[in-house]
């Protein structure tokens, strides 16, 4: 019996099956993966909410599909995504482009990364990723971006193999070692990222054979030996970026082959020898910046051929010769830097007739005859730097017409004759400096109107004549006039100057009386009025200038007692009354203590201690007729005396009364400032704020307790009590520094009012301020909220380094400790100097605050205040804290800043916030953050200095930049960011 036939399968079912199942299964496999991904992260922003099975995989967040419902793309840039990233998305079939930048991913890079045979882009910088780079290879790859992260370790010999790479960017990590010679495998590649890493040995010749290349940086590494010559041959070139490694040897001839380059970067490495003529054949170069080596020899004529060159800068090296006249031909040259070089002869005549010129500094060289008529025929200039020169004859007449000058610095050269009319009323000029010239003439013989004017200095020239009774500008915060022969009074005009912090008119030939109107100036800092003709008495009303670190009235006329409320200045730490007719007793507070013989000599004055070199007051003989009236008022002070003794004793030494009180909850001892906004609180007010409902903040880092807010009783004043508890654990040094920072009174800082403490608990006593913190309010401040901000740090960082006793700082800065007031000024909250021995060493290495010397002493020192403040400027520059887990060091945010001022579009780094106009005032800023995140605490400026920069800095123009690398917008002198010695005190400001 034959067996039944078995039917054949219908072909045309059988293919409407596979049709219908099929996309349903690969969709379900890719709704797998993509689930998998999410369930690897933390999605604090609820962005993949709508990640789930319920609805079609093309409409959720950050995916896109093919016309096949075929997953494509993933784009989840900027999502604050954290967590690890799970390689399931590797898996995906279809998937072309992978953008995970800008989030907090963090974690070792997974093995399956490079196993997509589909993917061409991949984008994931800006995470927290850590470990080596995987090993593997792509076919299809054309971008790769791991920069700005944590990846250490070699790159990989695998590299060679991602044979249709267009764009490497690895920058801004911790790799270490030689760069793999089978890198130079990638011949398709154009743009090539490896700065801001720890490359070290010799660039590679080989990279010679990558002909595409349009973008090279190898910036901030470790890079030896010469530039391979075979560089040259990557004629496809635009822009070459090796700054910041230790090059030497000479430029290579061969770079002339590069016909294409339009940004030849090589600034900060050592090399030596001239600039080679074929550097000149380069004809579309449009920034060359060759600064801070030890290049040498003439700069040749042949620089005409640069027709399209727009910043020059060649300052920091040992050029010779005089300044080509060819320069006079570039007609887009807008910023010449050429400082501290041995330049001789004359500028050029014609310089800025045909060129765009905006910024001129050719300070700190040996040049001769007089400043071209012609440096502002562009009608743009706002820099104009030419001191420590021998320049001579007159301040051109075109400058007087000059009304886009913004900062004019001529100090230190041979200027002779007079000032013109129009140029005492230049408009825009913040900064004017033309001290130690020859320069003569009437100083009241003109109309001073300059309305922006901030710092003026004239001093050690002839002016002479009257003082004006104003200079036209009510932000006026600097005014030296000192060493010239300027006569008459001191005009009471001068106390409406209320932003006046520093005012210099020592050596001149001033007569009268001190004017009592300049205790109006609020923001007064040092005052210097010495060698002149001044009489009368020191005004009682000086002792009302609340951060008054320094007075010199020496040398003069002055006569009467010593005001006693001089010595109650808690700022006031130099003092020079000497060499005038002062009579009476020396008060014995403040600045008084222990004041220097030589600053009390020539006067007839007596008391004070060994160290004033004073006779001790002598009681005087009273006639019979007043022995009665005299022993009655004898008696009466005595015991007046006998009871403000222990008063006076310790105001004397820190400023503070002591009172006891007993309660049921013990014994206390209260010590409060006696000014008027404290003196009022009692202990009843202390104990009463400790309600629940007034907690407001925690203590601080190293020990427990609680905040509350309070006010006393009788009168409205408001403060904040911070408990402390376990009293018997405190040593006794630590009321030592309460008592020292209750001396501390500056508008940037909050101040320490006193103490309350009995066996048990202590309490520490500040003024309240009503206001946020920085970290709370940063995302949402405009720039110019932020540069407020950021000048008014500053400012207090300089009254604590420069007029404050030895060793208060502010400590471990940070946006915590910053409160915000009402009026947008910067209040800073002072840490104690033990606060770092209470911190365990893995809080305190974790501590991104902290600068690196800081982490392994446990000490806290100017330099160390200035990395804090570095920190804080680099936060409000670009929006992003040192604790945000998107950068690629272990000093994270420092480096990234590094490597972006240097190396990245203007629009990698500047907060989106303020990045509509991107302003040289931002660039210049960062400029000075990054010096003072310097990693050697010696290369840090000091606050006086950081100050003035800042300040200065910060009142220039603003350039719209849009399209621009940030390394073309150098326009100051850079400051070094990572070793080296200071800088000279003329090259104090970003010039």
């Amino acid at each position: 019996m034959m067996a039944k036939k078995r039917p054949e399968p219908c072909p045309i079912l059988f293919m409407f099956l596979l049709l219908f199942f099929h996309p349903r299964m690969l969709q379900a496999a890719e709704v797998e993966l993509l689930l998998s991904f999410r369930s690897s992260t933390v999605d604090p922003l609820h962005y993949l909410t709508n990640w789930n099975p319920s609805s079609t995989i093309c409409k959720w967040q950050g995916i896109t599909c093919n016309n096949f419902s075929r997953v494509t793309a993933i784009q989840l840039s900027g999502r604050n995504i954290s967590g690890r990233m799970s390689s399931s998305i590797f898996q995906l079939p279809y998937v072309e482009t992978i953008n995970l930048s800008s989030n907090q991913l963090s974690g070792e890079l997974p093995d399956g990364l490079f196993s997509s045979s589909s993917l061409r882009h991949l984008n994931i910088s800006n995470n927290n990723f850590t470990g080596s780079i995987p090993c593997g290879s792509f076919s299809t790859l054309e971008t790769l971006d791991l920069s700005n992260n944590m990846l250490s370790g070699k790159i990989p010999a695998e590299i060679g193999s991602f044979s249709t790479l267009k764009f490497l960017d690895l920058g801004g990590n911790v790799l270490t070692g030689k760069i793999p010679i089978s890198i130079t495998n990638l011949t398709n590649l154009q743009v090539l990222t490896l700065a801001s890493n720890q490359f070290d040995g010799q660039i590679p010749p080989e990279f010679g054979r990558m002909k595409s290349l349009k973008w090279m940086y190898l910036g901030y590494n470790n890079f030896s030996g010469e530039i391979p010559k075979e560089i040259g041959d990557l004629t496809s070139l635009n822009h070459l970026d090796i700054v910041y490694n230790n090059l030497t040897g000479e430029i290579p001839s061969s770079l002339g082959n590069l016909t294409n380059l339009q940004y030849l970067f090589l600034y900060q490495n050592k090399l030596t020898g001239p600039l080679p003529m074929s550097t000149f054949s380069l004809t579309k170069l449009i920034s060359l910046d060759l600064s801070d080596n030890s290049l040498s020899g003439e700069i040749p004529e042949l620089i005409a051929n640069l027709q399209s060159l727009e910043i020059l800068h060649l300052f920091s090296n040992n050029f010779t010769g005089r300044i080509p006249s060819a320069l006079c031909s570039l007609p887009r040259l807008q910023v010449l830097q050429l400082w501290s070089n041995k330049l001789s002869g004359e500028i050029p005549s014609n310089l800025g007739k045909r060129n765009n010129l905006t910024v001129l500094d050719l300070s700190s060289n040996s040049l001769t005859g007089k400043i071209p008529e012609s440096l502002c025929s562009s009608g743009n200039l706002f820099k104009l730097i030419l001191f420590s020169n021998s320049l001579e004859g007159e301040i051109p007449a075109s400058l007087s017409t000059c009304k886009s000058l913004r900062r004019v610095r001529l100090q230190n050269n041979n200027l002779s004759g007079e000032l013109s009319s129009e140029f005492t009323q230049l408009p825009l000029v913040y900064f004017l400096d033309i001290s130690s010239n020859n320069l003569s003439g009437r100083i009241d013989a003109r109309k001073w109107q300059m309305p922006s004017l901030q710092m003026l200095n004239l001093a050690r020239n002839r002016f002479s004549g009257d003082l004006p009774v104003s200079f036209g500008s009510d932000n006026l915060e600097n005014l030296d006039l000192s060493g010239n022969r300027i006569s008459g009074s001191i005009p009471s005009g001068f106390g409406s100057v209320s932003e006046l912090m520093q005012l210099k008119l020592s050596e001149n030939k001033l007569s009268g009386e001190i004017p009592e109107e300049l205790s109006s100036c609020k923001k007064l800092v040092s005052i210097d009025l010495s060698h002149n003709r001044l009489s009368g008495q020191i005004p009682a009303s000086l002792s009302q200038l609340p951060v008054l670190g320094q007075l010199d009235l020496s040398d003069n006329l002055l006569s009467g007692e010593i005001p006693t409320n001089l010595g109650k200045i808690n700022s006031l730490v130099e003092l020079n009354i000497s060499h005038n007719h002062f009579h009476g007793r020396l008060p014995s507070t403040g600045a008084f203590l222990a004041i220097n013989a030589s600053a009390v000599a020539g006067n007839d004055l007596c008391g004070g201690d060994a160290s004033s070199g004073l006779p001790p007051c002598r009681r005087r003989v009273k006639s019979p007729t007043w022995w009665y009236f005299a022993a009655c008022s004898f008696g009466a002070l005595l015991f007046f005396a006998l009871a403000a003794f222990g008063f006076v004793f310790i105001r004397g030494r820190n400023h503070l009364q002591l009172k006891r009180v007993e309660n049921e909850d013990g014994i206390w001892e209260l010590q409060v400032s006696q000014s008027k906004t404290s003196k009022s609180i009692t202990v009843e007010d202390i104990l009463s704020s400790r309600k629940q409902e007034n907690v407001i903040s925690s203590y601080r880092p190293g020990k427990k307790g609680v905040s509350y807010k309070g006010k006393s009783i009788r009168n409205d004043v408001q403060f904040v009590v911070k408990e402390m508890n376990d009293t018997n654990s405190i040593p006794p040094e630590f009321w030592v520094e309460v008592a020292g920072l209750c001396k501390v009174h500056h508008p940037n800082i909050i101040r320490l009012l006193g103490t309350c403490r009995s066996s048990k608990v202590a309490y520490l006593v500040y003024e309240y301020v009503e206001g946020k913190k920085l970290s709370e309010v940063l995302k949402n401040l405009s720039w110019e909220r932020r540069r407020r901000i950021a000048i008014g740090i500053a400012k207090a960082l300089r009254y604590l380094h420069c007029y404050c006793p030895r060793n208060i700082f502010a400590g471990l800065l940070s946006p915590e400790r910053i409160i915000i007031d009402g009026r947008d000024e910067p209040r800073i909250i002072l840490s104690f100097p033990d606060d770092l021995l209470y911190m365990d060493d893995k809080s305190l290495m974790s501590s991104t605050y902290a600068a690196p010397e800081t982490r392994e002493s446990k000490s806290i020192t100017e330099k160390s205040d200035m990395y804090g403040f570095g920190l804080i400027l680099i936060e409000l520059l670009t929006g992003k804290s040192p604790g945000d887990a998107e950068f690629g060091m272990h000093e994270n945010i420092v480096e990234w800043a590094r490597y972006c001022y240097s190396d990245c579009h203007l629009d990698m780094w500047i907060d989106p916030m303020i990045r509509s106009r991107v302003l040289n005032e931002i660039v210049a800023a960062m400029n000075l953050a990054l010096h003072c995140t310097a990693t050697e605490p010696t290369a840090r400026p000091c606050a006086k200095d950081a100050s003035k920069t800042l300040e200065s800095a910060l009142s220039t123009s603003p350039i719209i930049v849009m399209g621009m690398h940030s390394s073309t917008l150098r326009l100051g002198h850079r400051m070094p960011l990572q070793h080296g010695s200071s800088i000279p005190e003329e090259w104090e400001s970003l010039d």
